[in-house]
């Protein structure tokens, strides 16, 4: 689990999380992820890797796939963006099937089946509103 380390910054109390988050005093503002972070997901259904970060009613997650890989058809009570920054994924979501480039994003309603496999190498964004996390966190945004 990540903890916290303390540090003094231009005379504010600044925390810094091992996973990369930072946040000065109690809300965090800027999230700086760690690019070393090679934490497995969801193992269950999904090959991707990266850090997953909660507070307590999000969930942020830098995702990375393989060109080849990705997330098997699954679904989740949780609602869900899949924003891509590099690569492209080939998505389904229900009986819909499409492709999301790097700037475009997918969105997941909540217990709709979806799956997401990469057509080349891709790293995205996932955000989910927390309703019951089955994998674990590796960092938190509080």
């Amino acid at each position: 689990q990540t903890s916290y380390k303390h540090q003094e910054t231009a005379g504010e109390d600044s925390r810094r999380l091992s996973s990369g988050v930072e946040s000065k005093g109690c809300a965090v503002g800027l999230i700086v992820f760690d690019e070393q972070d090679d934490h497995l997901v969801a193992e269950r259904y999904s090959t991707g890797r990266g850090p997953v970060l909660r507070s307590d009613v999000m969930e942020l997650t830098k995702i990375s796939f393989t060109k080849g890989n990705g997330a098997e058809m699954h679904q989740h009570p949780e609602e869900q963006i899949l924003y891509v920054l590099e690569g492209v994924l080939d998505v389904t979501v229900g009986e819909e099937s499409y492709e999301v480039h790097p700037g475009q994003a997918s969105f997941h309603p909540s217990n709709v089946p979806h799956r997401a496999m990469a057509k080349e190498d891709v790293v995205a964004l996932s955000f989910k509103h927390l309703v019951a996390p089955n994998y674990e966190k590796s960092g938190d945004l509080t």
